[in-house]
């Protein structure tokens, strides 16, 4: 079973880049562009890779070291999600609490790097990437807590409550078949929540260029080639780790049949992610709050709702 698990998960790091793709073509064919190719996203990491790199005599150790530090815990982070239905070979009690502080690392890092350029426009941008994933973070653990709830009223130990593998691995999907309807938004926070800890509409425009509206593109303005790479494959993974959050509640353990039917959803949640950027306008900064309440209250309301019966 771990070599399955080891496919999953280069099919996770093969494919994760394919995510932006599949966002881009959405967002084109509905605005009735023909858009950029689906592998652009590989494109652009080869043409990267094959650049030099320009580095400000401002900038120190944290801004050479930041892209790749990133990488490294997004992939750790990855490898601790039961992928394809599979059970992580690195699996423990508490496990989620590790892979939300190593994604929260790879965000500090990048914030050290920001502020590093000494630039009073990176640091705006490194303020607000700061204040809205300290908004998002408690919302992760209340939803992460009512599926915990959840598996210890079926007869679960806490070991296996309280791991990824087991509140995301294929055993909570159906669980509303029971009669807990309320488990149905569970998947909805957690897409609420993909598109605020990945920077997308309504939260923050990728594709923005202008300066008092952009928030994680203004942290990496300095960095390019190589390094630049390192982010944005980094972000693909990042987005994949979210995407797989709402599969695995969403496709049932069917044994190997699960793999296919989890990078299915996967592909399903990106095309969702275009058909919200192309419906939506970026929300202004003081609405952002609002947005990322609205995320906490169903949380909250799931936990409560699914405590009273």
């Amino acid at each position: 079973m771990i070599g399955i698990y080891l496919l999953n998960l280069l099919l996770a790091l093969l494919l994760a880049p394919l995510l932006l793709g599949i966002i881009n073509r959405v967002k084109a064919w509905i605005a009735g562009r023909h858009g950029k190719p689906l592998l652009q996203t590989y494109y652009d990491l080869a043409k990267l890779c094959q650049k030099s790199e320009v580095i400000s005599p401002t900038c120190g150790l944290f801004f050479r070291l930041a892209p790749a530090l990133q990488l490294t815990v997004a992939v750790a982070a990855l490898a601790l999600l039961p992928l394809g239905g599979q059970a992580s070979p690195l699996r423990f009690t508490g496990d989620f609490l590790l892979a939300a502080y190593l994604l929260g690392l790879g965000r500090f890092a990048l914030i050290l790097a920001a502020l590093d350029t000494g630039s009073s426009f990176e640091g705006m941008g490194a303020s607000r990437e700061a204040t809205f994933s300290a908004l998002a973070e408690p919302i992760f653990f209340l939803a992460i807590s009512v599926l915990t709830s959840l598996h210890l009223d079926l007869g679960q130990t806490q070991d296996q409550a309280f791991s990824l593998s087991l509140l995301f691995g294929g055993q909570s999907a159906g669980a509303w078949l029971s009669g807990k309807y309320e488990l149905l938004l569970l998947p909805v926070v957690f897409f609420l929540l993909l598109l605020v800890e990945n920077c997308r509409i309504p939260v923050d425009d990728p594709t923005t260029h202008l300066e008092l509206t952009m928030i994680h593109e203004v942290m990496i303005l300095d960095h390019s080639g190589p390094n630049l790479a390192l982010i944005l494959y980094a972000q693909a993974l990042k987005l994949w780790f979210f995407a797989s959050l709402v599969a695995g509640l969403l496709v049932p353990d069917l044994g190997l049949a699960s793999s296919l039917l989890w990078i299915a959803v996967i592909f399903l949640v990106a095309c969702a992610i275009g058909l919200v950027e192309a419906s939506m306008a970026r929300l202004p900064l003081k609405r952002v709050t609002t947005f990322l309440g609205g995320a906490g209250a169903m949380a909250a309301l799931v936990l409560i709702f699914s405590q009273m019966r």
